[in-house]
């Protein structure tokens, strides 16, 4: 077998890293950033809003649990004191109906007791979210993605880097709370057991104060790992935000345009620009020149300008261009050479003389118009 046979057709696009252009260096710009988060890609963590609701829980509950606790039994007392003038009513029968209000009353009541420590939360997630990606509602999240149903990508998101992460932060955050409620048990574990020895409502009692300050301590730890989580989602989502070279350059001509069609119509321009220059060309009082580098064509218009203006000048081939055209139509050229190197350094096509050119423009002006037998 020839050793030619053995040669084997490759693309090197197979080795570049994160598709094509090659690895991702490079900084993400702008409208990737903005484009990302239209689509709902911002880097939070959810963590942070879970710790300060947590947070704020238990904080309520540790303010207004007696408030809570005796809302709480004021409206069973209530429900249940108007049980007996329903009884009575039906002669010693409660009818399904009649009960069926009773609960709903009651559910009313205890929504409206815990209604306030529903909004607090609430607000607290809201509030989390908008400290972190800021004011910018969108609805392509909620978009259905068919890609989203294929088996073959859910197990490669099943086993992914990011699904171990998670893993890995599950794991801490139970290890960690797991340290925080056996340390703090341990620590009042002789008051629990002198929960038989005390009536119902100090057990109660004890037991509340023992929760609420387990919890508050809880979310306090939770809020350390919250935050360690932000870190991560944010130095994450900055390296998935990297471009590659040519994603940037991509997203440059797109933005831009091509650099070489760019070019292209820069060049139609100027020939434009000096098709329009060298037709009003013959229009010119007088053709100011280096004598062989510089050329430039000055005319004088006082109903149109208070000042003399440039009506087109060039260089070295374009100079030429311009004493052939001046040439042709009768118009005078002067040899000036510093009056024609400040002209075509400092006056553009169009543009007037500037003050500090008047007296040695005028002093040509007058020049050619005595020539010509205007003055």
């Amino acid at each position: 077998m020839k050793a030619e046979s053995l040669l084997l057709q490759y693309n090197l696009q197979f080795f570049a890293k994160d598709g094509p252009g090659g690895e991702k260096t490079e900084e993400p710009t702008g409208k990737k950033l903005s484009d990302a988060r239209k689509e709902g890609q911002v880097a939070k963590s959810k963590e942070i809003a879970n710790a300060f609701g947590m947070l704020a829980l238990f904080l309520i509950l540790k303010v207004y649990v007696g408030s809570i606790g005796t809302s709480f039994i004021n409206g069973f007392r209530f429900v249940y004191g108007q049980m007996p003038d329903v009884i009575k009513m039906y002669n010693g029968d409660l009818p399904t109906a009649s009960m069926m209000v009773l609960i709903r009353s009651m559910m009313v009541r205890l929504l409206i007791i815990i209604a306030p420590v529903l909004l607090i939360g609430v607000a607290v997630a809201v509030i989390c979210d908008l400290v972190q990606v800021k004011w910018k509602p969108t609805t392509k999240p909620l978009q259905p993605k068919f890609s989203k149903l294929s088996p073959v990508k859910g197990f490669g998101r099943i086993f992914s880097p990011n699904s171990l992460m998670e893993l890995v932060k599950s794991v801490l955050k139970l290890a960690v709370i797991g340290y925080v409620v056996y340390s703090y048990v341990q620590d009042r574990v002789g008051q629990i057991f002198i929960l038989y020895n005390i009536t119902l409502n100090q057990a109660i009692g004890l037991i509340g104060e023992i929760v609420i300050d387990l919890g508050i301590r809880i979310a306090a730890v939770y809020m350390i790992i919250a935050f360690l989580d932000l870190f991560y989602q944010r130095w994450k989502f900055r390296q998935d935000m990297k471009m590659t070279k040519q994603e940037v350059k991509d997203e440059y001509k797109n933005a831009e345009g091509d650099p070489q069609i760019k070019a292209k119509q820069k060049q139609r321009m100027r020939e434009a620009s000096m098709r329009r220059m060298m037709q009003q060309l013959p229009e010119a009082d007088v053709v100011i020149t280096n004598p062989t580098h510089y050329a430039v064509a000055v005319k004088y218009d006082p109903e149109k300008y208070d000042a003399p203006y440039v009506l087109a000048k060039g260089e070295n081939y374009l100079a030429q261009r311009i004493k052939d055209v001046a040439k042709e139509n009768d118009i005078e050229i002067v040899e000036n050479k510093p009056l024609a190197r400040m002209l075509y350094a400092n006056v553009e096509v169009g543009e007037l003389i500037p003050p500090e050119l008047y007296q040695a423009v005028a002093e040509v002006l007058a020049f050619v118009y005595h020539l010509k037998g205007k003055v």
